[in-house]
């Protein structure tokens, strides 16, 4: 059996250099002594917004600059605390930043209960006022929240509370990454192996079905064994939601999460139904998953596993650097020296670890470098988990130089574009270098996949997080059972009768974090339906209006961002088009098949 090393046993040059944000740890704490000064300048303009355009200038200033920092020293420390989970000083680091975070939060909770106590009148003159004009969209912004504001002291509750609301949160990923543990397993050479996040979809693409079922079996029994207490931290996460869009007066939580990006209900409800009308594709590609493998139906440890096992691609780390590097040149000059940084100046947290957060993510703060955490194995997955978090670096780097921090961050509803762009931008590289029939349809088949897994399998979580929130505010209580025979009927609903589903998928919902995030899932169902469209307009040599989405930050609402770069989710069908885009690949993955059947 081959041990995960210690954070210790790791060549530095695969890891990230996080004194690129701090030289030290000492050199955190000092800055973290500033917080107090940087407060007391934002709450000397308390009670004084309506006495002048200037003041209120000075506010916002002020509140930039304490923001800046926070924002750093959080970035810092959950960075830390994620390279190894199990270090209790950067874990005492965390606790910290997040305590004081919520302190100050509530400190400054006066600001915009104040601003809106203004006369409208007095109000909308501000709007207008020169020294202000910067910031007017902020204002207009805030003026929109008027109805959903509460008074000065109910802000300043709520944002004390923020820390210990996020309790589920935090109590979930402790107990997911640092303390849950599961068994040993046989792998493909009849060795053991611990199974762990980072390799488990490793063992589902095995061409061994009894290490695929040995495997899934080992994760979700695992599960299964904490179903109780994942349940009940899931319900006080969803009743947390309920609470808040309650208290702000909202007509639900979904409709609360979405209010910050301006996307209407439709959009999230019409991705649902959308998928709904098409559920068809899905079901069929199952049913040739089944008829390629040999199976009368799939389980649900068979849907990972290539359909050429033989022609497994597996890619080392300096392969996966030059593919993705190569696959990304089309996007000219200013982008692919920007992405030379990350791979020069190490921006990213390369291998597996043990303690070290599972899965993958891009996070940064504005001055210092989008930083990567990844878990590189060694799988193609792992090369689009690559460019998958590059393209969310990118789209950091280039708002951070195009912005000023105020209008720096994205919203999240575009978060995962640049992303998602990326990878299929990288499918097209290594579609068109494809030879050999093998090779393709082992690409196709990941494309495929890929479309799956971020269109379909996001939009059944998206329908299950909708579905969980309206049964809390209906009252009806998240238990186990609940959750679990609900995730089980849809699931089954999802993936049509080509699969037999293993009991055990019932459990799937409480390894998710991303129920944890507020409904986020949807955005990579969206978020794809944009890249399939906006990868179409770079591979035919548009690639402007790209780069300019990457610069444009939170200048403009997200929808008016995103119809500028060319897709339209209000008045065209993105949605519908991808769907199109995975019947057409579909279809050439049924055509590449026949032709390597024994005869053609």
């Amino acid at each position: 059996m081959t041990a995960l090393k210690t954070r210790a046993e790791l060549d530095p040059a695969m890891t990230w250099d996080l004194t690129q944000i701090y030289i030290s740890d000492e050199e955190w704490e000092k800055e973290f002594g500033s917080l107090d000064r940087l407060l007391s300048r934002f709450l000397g303009c308390k009670g004084h917004l309506a006495d002048s355009p200037a003041v209120l200038k000075e506010a916002l200033e002020a509140d930039d600059a304490l923001s800046l920092v926070m924002e750093r020293l959080y970035v810092y420390a959950h960075l830390k605390a994620d390279e190894d989970t199990g270090n209790s000083e950067s874990q005492a680091r965390m606790d910290r930043i997040s305590a004081r975070s919520a302190e100050i939060s509530g400190e400054c909770a006066w600001f915009q209960p104040e601003l809106l106590a203004m006369d409208e009148a007095l109000f909308n003159e501000y709007l207008n006022a020169d020294i202000l004009s910067f910031y007017r969209r902020t204002l207009e912004e805030i003026g929109e929240e008027r109805k959903h504001t509460l008074s000065d002291k109910e802000e300043r509750i709520l944002s004390l509370a923020s820390d210990v609301l996020s309790t589920p949160d935090k109590v979930f990923s402790l107990l997911n990454n640092a303390d849950m543990r599961f068994p040993e397993i046989v792998d493909d050479n009849g060795g053991k192996k611990e199974l762990t996040h980072g390799n488990y979809n490793r063992f589902l693409e095995s061409a061994d079905r009894n290490v695929r079922k040995g495997a899934f079996e080992a994760m979700y029994d695992t599960y299964a064994k904490f179903k109780n207490t994942l349940a009940a931290l899931l319900d006080s996460q969803v009743k947390t939601g309920v609470l808040e869009s309650e208290l702000r007066s909202f007509p639900s939580a979904l409709e609360a999460s979405l209010f910050a990006d301006k996307v209407p209900a439709g959009v999230y409800n019409g991705l649902i139904d959308s998928i709904h009308r098409n559920i068809g594709l899905i079901h069929d590609y199952f049913k040739f998953r089944a008829e390629i493998l040999g199976l009368e139906k799939l389980d649900m440890y068979d849907i990972h596993t290539p359909l050429l096992p033989e022609c497994r691609l597996e890619v080392t780390w300096d392969e996966a650097v030059k593919e993705v590097c190569d696959s990304l040149k089309i996007l000219g000059s200013e982008y692919h020296s920007a992405i030379g940084q990350a791979f020069e100046k190490r921006w990213i947290d390369v291998p597996e670890c043990r303690g070290k957060r599972s899965g993958a993510y891009s996070s940064g703060c504005y001055g210092t470098p989008p930083f990567m955490l990844l878990n590189f194995v060694g799988t193609l997955d792992s090369m689009f988990t690559l460019t998958h978090e590059l393209g969310h670096s990118m789209h950091s780097y280039f708002s951070d130089r195009n912005q000023d921090f105020h209008y720096a961050s994205y919203k999240i509803f575009v978060a995962e574009v640049a992303s998602t762009t990326n990878e299929l931008l990288l499918h097209h590289h290594l579609l068109r270098k494809a030879d050999d029939l093998k090779v393709r349809a082992y690409l196709l088949n990941h494309l495929i996949e890929e479309f799956r897994g971020t269109v379909f399998r996001q939009t059944m979580f998206a329908e299950f997080e909708r579905d969980i929130y309206a049964f809390a505010e209906e009252g009806t209580p998240l238990t186990a059972d609940l959750l679990c025979d609900h995730y089980f009927k849809l699931n089954q609903f999802y993936h049509g009768d080509g699969v037999a589903p293993d009991d055990r998928i019932r459990y799937e919902w409480s390894r998710i974090p991303h129920f944890y995030y507020d409904f986020y899932v949807y955005k990579y169902a969206t978020g794809f339906s944009a890249a399939a469209a906006l990868a179409r307009k770079i591979i035919a040599g548009e690639t402007a209006p790209y780069i300019q989405f990457l610069k444009a930050g939170d200048s403009k609402d997200v929808l008016d961002i995103m119809k500028d770069a060319g897709v339209d989710f209000i008045n065209g069908d993105p949605v519908g088009d991808a769907l199109e885009f995975f019947r057409e690949n579909m279809l050439e993955l049924r055509n590449v098949m026949q032709q390597l059947k024994p005869g053609k």
